[in-house]
């Protein structure tokens, strides 16, 4: 059988017929003699030979270990991937690796995810909490490892964040739809655990209050979590008497689960739909989907820039950031109500 040995330094200096600390210093990038140089590449390519960074890092004098870590809600879906790509990113251009994992909303998983990463000894965390308490973060915030909170506040104060406008968002939306003339409207949302999922409900109820229409308890449904339990929930609100004319759902799996029971209701032409978060092929059904947008990818590279600041000794003030939304109207969210429903 055989066994992989990784190759050393010595194996590089004996191959090269060079010293250790010649070796030491051409990987290092210290200049040496260029014909002394060409030797230990050379050698190193033939032997396959690859820094050791972990142990590198161990023997520098601010201990960095040039990786960051990541983590998301769950990275198979659209918003979390873009938002990975944008930070990987920034990563590359910063020579930094990023170590990514899912919580899958889990506050266990999440919580065992940073001890992971914190025992890899990750110079920094992007992290999209799951609001639950936790004593990882706690305690990686009380060591001064830099942090930034994305997507959603922080259950630790005086961290970082970058965050969507999501109540200014949601409130918009149904602004839109009541100058259509919708006055029942109805809501799915995600966890009432989740900062966002609340944000969204509060701008929901906010514009409603504001606008003199009636929410009825059938029409609001909330801790709706999988595309197959907005699909329920949204069958369910429509299958009385007195139905919504239109309807906002506060997340992009909620609104595809949301998008199938109105077809399977054959409602997706009559009812109006608006979904927060755009999602791949929104644009091609029939009719399209309008959205609340927010942009994934710059609250990726907002938060990522603003860790890599800190990783470089910013010690300024604590920053919120809050990015604006854009409703995208593409067929959906302008269906006006049919003209023989009663507005109450």
């Amino acid at each position: 059988m055989n066994v992989y040995v990784r190759a050393t330094m010595k194996d590089v200096a004996a191959l090269a017929g060079v010293g250790l600390a010649t070796v030491s210093r051409v990987l290092n990038g210290v200049p040496v003699d260029p014909h002394l140089t060409v030797r230990v590449l050379d050698a190193a390519r033939q032997l396959g030979y690859r820094k050791d960074t972990a142990a590198t890092s161990l023997r520098r004098a601010d201990r960095r270990t040039n990786t960051i870590g990541l983590v998301l809600q769950d990275v198979a879906n659209p918003f979390s991937s873009a938002l990975h790509r944008a930070v990987e990113d920034v990563g590359v251009q910063r020579g930094l690796l990023v170590l990514a994992g899912s919580s899958d909303e889990e506050p266990e998983r999440e919580r065992e995810l940073l001890g992971v990463l914190r025992t890899r000894r990750v110079d920094g965390l992007i992290v999209v909490p799951t609001g639950a308490p936790d004593d990882e973060l706690e305690s990686a915030h009380r060591d001064g490892t830099p942090i930034v909170c994305v997507d959603r506040a922080s259950p630790v104060p005086g961290v970082d964040t970058v965050t969507a406008d999501n109540r200014g968002g949601v409130a918009g939306a149904v602004r839109a739809l009541h100058a259509l003339g919708h006055r029942r409207i109805g809501f799915v949302a995600d966890h009432s655990s989740l900062w966002t999922a609340r944000e969204r409900h509060e701008g929901f109820a906010a514009a409603m209050a504001e606008l003199g229409c009636r929410t009825r308890a059938g029409w609001v449904r909330r801790d709706v979590h999988t595309e197959d339990a907005a699909r329920a929930a949204v069958t369910g609100m429509f299958g009385t008497a007195t139905a919504p004319t239109a309807l906002v759902t506060a997340q992009n799996w909620l609104t595809i689960g949301a998008r199938r029971a109105l077809v399977d209701l054959g409602l997706h032409h009559t009812v109006a739909h608006v979904g927060f978060d755009d999602f791949p092929l929104a644009d091609m059904l029939d009719p399209p989907v309008s959205v609340i947008a927010q942009d994934p990818a710059e609250m990726g590279r907002r938060a990522a820039l603003l860790l890599v600041s800190r990783l470089d000794g910013d010690d300024g003030p604590v920053e919120a950031v809050t990015l604006r939304t854009r409703y995208i109207a593409r067929g959906s969210g302008e269906l006006p109500p049919p003209a023989t429903v009663s507005p109450s």
